[in-house]
């Protein structure tokens, strides 16, 4: 009989989960990259990674994953709904990360949005934002250990 995590790892692809994977990790280092904690530290003075101290390509860079990771997460949501649902149940951990996951992503669209001219946030709600997303990163950190 498969153990619970092979028939997981079933559902999808090993290509389609490393991508995933290697998404998530770009997503991360960029992310903390947007902070100037690379310069700061003399991360970025450490030969090949000077690009951490460019905060416009690491923007772009975390804006390229980011839609990268929706374009996976939905495909996988909608393959949840739509097929898996039926014979496998979400844990509570799995429920619980998903949760963060969609905070995460809810309020990184908000910030993206906040950041464009079409619906400019004022300060307070755009620092809101910002903590939100943070939190939401340093929490699903905490609970996938």
């Amino acid at each position: 009989m498969n153990s619970p995590s092979a028939t997981h790892k079933a559902f999808l692809p090993k290509g389609f989960r490393l991508t995933l994977v290697l998404c998530i990790i770009v997503l991360a280092v960029s992310g903390f990259a947007q902070m100037p904690i690379f310069r700061r530290y003399h991360i970025a003075d450490v030969p090949g990674l000077a690009w951490t101290d460019d905060f416009y390509f690491t923007s772009l860079l975390h804006y390229l994953a980011a839609t990268v990771f929706l374009l996976l997460a939905g495909y996988v949501a909608g393959r949840y709904m739509a097929v898996w649902r039926s014979g496998h149940a979400l844990t509570a951990s799995g429920a619980l990360r998903a949760g963060l996951y969609a905070l995460l992503s809810a309020t990184g669209l908000i910030h993206v949005l906040g950041n464009s001219r079409i619906a400019a946030l004022d300060s307070l709600p755009a620092m809101l934002v910002v903590m939100g997303h943070l939190a939401s990163v340093m929490l699903l950190g905490l609970v996938s250990l």
